[in-house]
């Protein structure tokens, strides 16, 4: 039987999404395409998803293209998501950095980072931290592929849903303003961090190395070609001593050659290193 009209402008649509993000959209999300659209289709005045799919084919990153990204893409997201990662990051993994660190300098990277609850999250523990991280540059960089998300990451400005999420509430008090209803992350923590437009599988917008990359909940829903292709990437960013961190059920076991499980950090993964070569020398170039 022959695939209807609407049938094969989803899974046109499911193309296009793929070949822009690597993201492989499985059966469950990919029939929930056209109810994820309708407010993209409303707000350009599309009256159904093969008008949709006819200016994605005109123009595939433009305004439309960019607004049906952002509804399809699943921007899961909260503060201290998953707090054992967090635990170990504030008490072994950054002491760790801080101690071996050739430099007083602290470079981080958050790939896929939605709205940017994780690099406020980042922020607030490198407070806590802060006679350890006294006169050290400390910058964190976040990139999404979604123009929306980063907008709302760079706005700072969180709804009342959100910081319940997460958040302690002496964080909250001491880190946020209250706006009418919704909580603006104070100037103070906002001074560490940046957000970028970017895509993982050929990014653009970053550059130099990093010395804690995290990329979590984001190579689960690439294909294992895409997941070895974006690993690769992360992998020029990345120093011998650099530590990555993915999501509780992503590893770099039988998806890349270039990282392996940290010995000492439970959940982190460390670049690959030739015999003999010194800390805080610069590889993994190509």
């Amino acid at each position: 039987m022959n695939d209807k009209p609407n049938d094969v402008a989803i899974r046109a649509v499911a193309d296009f999404f793929e070949k822009r993000t690597g993201q492989h959209l499985g059966e469950s999300r990919m029939w929930r395409i056209e109810t994820s659209l309708r407010d993209v289709m409303r707000s350009f005045d599309l009256p159904d998803l093969s008008a949709l799919l006819a200016v994605l084919e005109r123009d595939r990153n433009g305004a439309v293209a960019d607004a049906t990204i952002h509804s399809i893409t699943n921007h899961e997201s909260s503060f201290f998501r998953d707090i054992k990662v967090f635990e170990v990051l504030e008490k072994q993994i950054l002491p760790h950095l801080n101690a071996t660190l050739p430099e007083r300098l602290l470079r981080i990277w958050c790939a896929g980072c939605s709205t940017g609850q994780e690099v406020y999250s980042l922020a607030i523990l490198l407070k806590r931290q802060e006679a350890l991280w006294k006169d050290w540059r400390v910058s964190i960089t976040g990139t999404d592929i979604s123009p929306f998300s980063i907008a709302r990451a760079q706005s700072g400005v969180f709804r009342q849903m959100d910081v319940q999420r997460g958040l302690a509430i002496a964080d909250l008090v001491r880190w946020f303003q209250p706006i009418d209803d919704q909580w603006r992350i104070a100037q103070d923590l906002r001074a560490t961090t940046s957000f970028k437009v970017d895509n993982l599988l050929e990014p653009r917008a970053v550059s130099g190395k990093f010395d804690l990359i995290l990329c979590r909940n984001v190579l689960l829903y690439f294909t294992p070609e895409l997941r070895a292709h974006a690993l690769k990437r992360i992998a020029k960013f990345a120093r011998p001593d650099t530590m990555l961190v993915l999501g509780a059920g992503e590893t770099t076991i039988g998806a890349s050659a270039m990282f392996i499980p940290s010995p000492d950090f439970k959940g982190a993964y460390e670049p690959v290193t030739t015999p003999g070569t010194p800390r805080g020398m610069d590889r993994l170039a190509g």
